[in-house]
């Protein structure tokens, strides 16, 4: 049986939902149980399963009407979906003049629209169906809940379904249940030997199919065991541990006032604490308090103000709110570390015009270095480089106004003595506690291995044990807290207690940025995919974490039958119908060193709930990076996952690259392992990127659908190439036939990705390759620059896709004559006006046009900015060079740019007579379609900058259209 997914997807509409999904924030299903990095969105793991249990048919059509309906994706579906009314100037925006005179009062107007006297109630909802239903599929999303939040379909969709299917469901779980016994003789059941945060399993589970997860790592393990037993526990098990977390934060909330650790004599309560380090300037010995800025808040105007101590050789802090913009600036401007470089605020001192770098001040390079840390360390000694230093907090004051109302305000303000003695309290309190606390896993014990991550903590902070990134205030607090779980006795309890830690942690570690903007908070540690020591950060007492120790739990009531446990991919042996799996291929995010910062806060409680779990991230064993030792290890994973599938099983692999190189080693792998490529898809799924994923990210996720390879057949290389030029049409016509102009199905780069996956079809549909040592190629060390030998292969397969693809509004004759810089260039153009402004997309077609060097003919090279020059940001530039510079289009820009700046066509026409001669007459009809292409309304609709030079091309084809010998 061929399934849906493998004939056909709905790409488009499902990367909208999956956007939603992502935009949605902390709002997800999944992310109110704590932090893992790439967690996929639910609606991608809904569809894709579905895609794989719905049959495809002879009637494609219906096929995908049936799919979408499914999936609430269709107009139906939306409207049941609908959560909100459309705005009534948008209404009447969307309506005809006649439907104004029918609905509309006569003094509407846009800006001001009223409903004519007597429409009632049913009349509005009868034209808000009306204007719905004329909005495009990106506007109605705006009015909708996602498809995981209504509940079920309307009968009379249930019955269309069934119809079509030959089913008899009245619930999707019913629907997958009996789609599983068609094909497998049972409820489908599902893994994911890389869980990470869950999301397989628990949607999985959520529609219906019985479900195995596992992960090397047990963070991730535990991850997914919560959303399957906590999130998915229904309304019973939400209450239990609402009560739960509510009475340790009411304990850990007395305890505190008890101490007066957060309040001040004035009965105000702390909010936030804000800390620098602080350093000795090498140059003039004097104590500089660092930080990039020294902005506290934007919204309140605030800022902390360097005051030089002559006689002490330091400098006091004081702290300033409602301040002018030009001492905002000041403030900005003035911080004391500059692209990591020391800025001392002395005047007199040489550091002050000449910054000195952070490393020099660290002492690398000089064989001394910072001093390493010890376990009893909780604050810095007086002798490290770098010492730290509370410098501001934020006070609530809580008061009552004329009427009685409860009000709060806000206060910035410096620390006094008062403030230092309960910093010394606080010291105190933890200094009390603390080797029984670490002894019975309340607050972190382990050391810190040295990795590519971690050892960045040890370098510029001298950090050496987990619990020394968090200072003694977050230590105190969170060891109260898990202290108070420890009196918990069901397992629920005592996992949403650990997620609940791990939750503070996250949100209040010496890694916590202050987000000195408009909103004026603090941020998570992992704002980024990394471990990130600060000059300055926030603390968040316990009245601050409230929101975030509380887990974020919504409803939802699982009876599916799961497993969870932490395993090795590589020695799985429990049979799966369906394998669905998202490996770090290629990744360079360290996983497993970043979650020993979890780990460490769990590790006792989670022997005391999974004896049988271990609790190490097992970084010897990770799959990671691209090298020799990471192809074995996917090679004995997908072969284990091949042999614990049945003969009519499926797999979709999941991964973000679009490298030919990666492609070329993902193909040689899975083939390697018994798998063949059906097909493959790409959805958008990342929201914009921030930190170290800043440049030229992945926005879309490719899912490689794969079954076991059952032919004998062999091929020679040779002949592989005309198999992958059929197979790339085939596949680039399939495609066309079912887009739709107003609402496309497909990106420009679901084009380029289907050259890929015809390649990988028609390479893994052989069990041999005569020309190819599988073994060798996946197992031996490669030169720099050197090429699997499928990666041509997978070139040609993009320059087919490239060479097939003409730009909308160029005839294929004259596409067939023109160089591959001038291809380039307009197909470039084409993308730029769909919207399309990742680097790697425009790569990706340098590389399907055989185009090394194309830097000369981009405006812009910015990740997620990139574009192509206008005519006029040409100008002369490289006119007349070899190659694009010396081509017909270059010539024709080079005309529209005459034209614009003379304000008169016959400027470029006589530019274009000179140049080009008896050429000019003999191609005057391509050059009329070229610059009809170049005026063409996706010129002038969607890109601002093209609109001068589109009138003139369109104004410049009539003159030359008009022209005679």
């Amino acid at each position: 049986m061929t399934s849906f997914i493998e004939t056909q997807f709905p790409v488009s509409k499902v990367s909208k939902e999956s956007y939603k999904e992502r935009k949605s924030g902390g709002g997800q299903t999944l992310t109110g149980l704590g932090k893992w990095w790439g967690r996929k969105p639910l609606i991608l793991v809904r569809s894709a399963i579905i895609g794989l249990l719905i049959p495809s048919s002879d009637d494609h059509q219906k096929d995908r009407e049936i799919f979408l309906k499914i999936l609430t994706m269709d107009e139906g579906g939306l409207w049941l979906r609908k959560k909100s009314s459309v705005p009534l100037k948008d209404v009447y925006a969307r309506t005809t003049r006649r439907e104004h005179e029918q609905w509309f009062s006569e003094d509407s107007t846009e800006n001001k629209p009223n409903y004519k006297k007597g429409i009632d109630r049913d009349q509005k909802a009868e034209l808000q169906r009306l204007v719905f239903f004329r909005l495009s599929y990106d506007e109605k999303l705006k009015y909708c809940y996602r498809p995981e939040q209504v509940e079920g379909l309307r009968y009379d969709a249930w019955q269309e379904i069934n119809a079509h299917l030959g089913t008899y469901a009245s619930s999707i779980q019913e629907l997958m249940h009996e789609l599983g016994d068609r094909q497998f003789g049972h409820v489908p059941r599902v893994g994911d030997c890389f869980c990470g945060g869950g999301s397989v399993p628990f949607e999985a589970a959520r529609i219906g199919c019985d479900v195995f997860g596992s992960d090397l790592n047990p963070v991730a393990a535990l991850l997914t065991w919560a959303a399957l037993n906590i999130t998915g526990g229904g309304e019973e098990v939400a209450e239990q541990v609402h009560k739960a977390q509510q009475e340790v934060y009411e304990a850990v909330d007395r305890q505190i006032t008890e101490w007066g650790i957060e309040h001040n004599e004035q009965g105000w309560r702390a909010d936030a604490y804000l800390y620098c380090t602080e350093t000795v300037c090498p140059e003039c010995g004097w104590r500089v308090p660092l930080a990039p800025s020294w902005v506290i808040g934007k919204k309140t105007n605030t800022v902390a103000v360097l005051v030089p101590d002559e006689e002490k050789q330091r400098f006091d802090i004081r702290i300033e709110s409602g301040v002018s913009a030009e001492a905002m600036k000041e403030a900005n401007d003035n911080g004391t570390v500059k692209n990591s470089r020391l800025v001392c605020p002395n005047p007199e001192c040489p550091a002050h015009t000449t910054p000195i770098t952070i490393s020099s001040v660290r002492g690398d390079g000089r064989g001394e270095g910072l001093r390493m840390w010890e376990n009893d360390d909780l604050v810095p000694r007086s002798d490290d480089v770098f010492r730290e230093r509370l410098y501001c907090i934020r006070w609530v004051e809580t008061c009552t106004d004329d009427q009685g109302r409860k009000q709060t305000r806000k206060h910035y303000r410096a620390p006094d003595d008062s403030d230092f003695k309960r910093e010394e309290r606080v010291l105190a309190l933890l200094r009390e506690r603390f080797a029984e606390w670490q002894r019975e896993g309340y607050i972190p014990s382990r050391a810190i291995e040295e990795g590519d991550e971690t050892s960045r903590l040890m370098r510029e902070r001298g950090w050496t044990h987990w619990h020394h990134l968090f200072n003694p205030r977050q230590l105190l607090v969170h060891g109260l807290i898990s202290s108070l779980i420890y009196n918990y006795s069901s397992d629920i309890e005592i996992v949403s207690g650990m997620l609940g830690i791990g939750r503070c942690a996250n949100w209040n570690s010496r890694l916590t940025i202050w987000n000195s903007n408009r909103e004026e908070k603090l941020e998570q540690t992992f704002y980024n995919q990394a471990l990130n020591p600060l000059y300055n950060y926030g603390v968040r007492p316990s009245t601050n974490l409230e929101t975030t120790w509380y887990l974020k739990i919504t409803n939802n009531s699982i009876s599916s039958n799961f497993m969870v446990q932490p395993i090795d991919s590589r020695f799985i042996s429990l049979e799966q119908d369906i394998w669905i799996t998202d490996p770090s291929y290629a990744d360079a995010v360290n996983y497993h060193e970043l979650s020993e910062f979890f780990i460490t806060c769990y590790e006792q409680q989670i022997k005391r709930v999974f004896p049988d779990w271990y609790t190490d991230s097992k970084r010897a064993l990770a799959i990671i990076g691209q090298g020799e030792e990471f192809r074995r290890g996917m090679v004995e994973t997908y072969h284990n996952l091949a042999a614990h599938m049945p003969d009519n099983g499926v797999q979709i692999v999941m991964f973000t690259h679009q490298d030919a190189s990666v492609w070329a080693d993902l193909a040689l792998i899975l083939w390697s392992a018994g798998l063949r490529v059906t097909a493959a898809w790409c959805i958008a799924t990342e929201t914009d990127a921030s930190g170290l994923k800043t440049g030229n990210y992945v926005q879309g996720t490719v899912l490689l659908v794969l079954r076991k390879q059952t032919s004998d057949d062999t091929a020679f290389l040779d002949e592989i190439y005309p198999q992958v030029e059929i197979e790339v049409k085939e596949q680039l016509e399939s495609m066309l036939a079912l887009d739709d102009k107003e609402d496309p199905n497909f990106g420009d780069t679901d084009y380029q990705l289907a050259a890929y996956a015809a390649a990988l079809r028609v390479i893994t549909q052989y069990r041999e390759i005569e020309d190819i040592d599988v073994q060798r190629e996946l197992f031996r060390v490669r030169q720099k620059n050197e090429k699997n030998p499928l990666e041509a292969v997978i070139d040609n397969a993009v320059k087919i896709a490239c060479d097939y693809l003409v730009p909308n509004g160029i005839q294929s004759y004259i596409w067939k004559h023109l160089t591959p810089e001038e291809r380039f260039y307009l197909k470039g153009l084409e993308i730029e006006s769909h919207g399309e402004y990742r680097n790697g997309v425009y790569q990706e077609l340098a590389r399907g046009f055989g185009i090394r060097e194309y830097r000369s003919i981009q405006a812009s090279r910015k990740a997620n900015q990139t574009r192509l020059k206008t005519a006029s940001e040409f100008k002369n530039r490289k006119l007349g060079d070899e190659g694009f510079g010396s081509s017909l289009v270059r010539q024709i820009l080079f005309a529209i740019y005459e034209t614009v700046q003379n304000e008169d066509t016959s400027a470029g026409r006589v530019w274009l007579h000179t140049e080009l001669g008896q050429q000019y007459w003999n191609r005057r009809q391509e050059i009329i379609e070229l610059l009809r292409y170049l005026s063409s309304t996706s010129m002038t609709s969607s890109m601002e900058h093209w609109r001068e030079d589109a009138d003139a091309a369109r104004l410049l084809a009539g003159a030359i259209e008009n022209d005679h010998i």
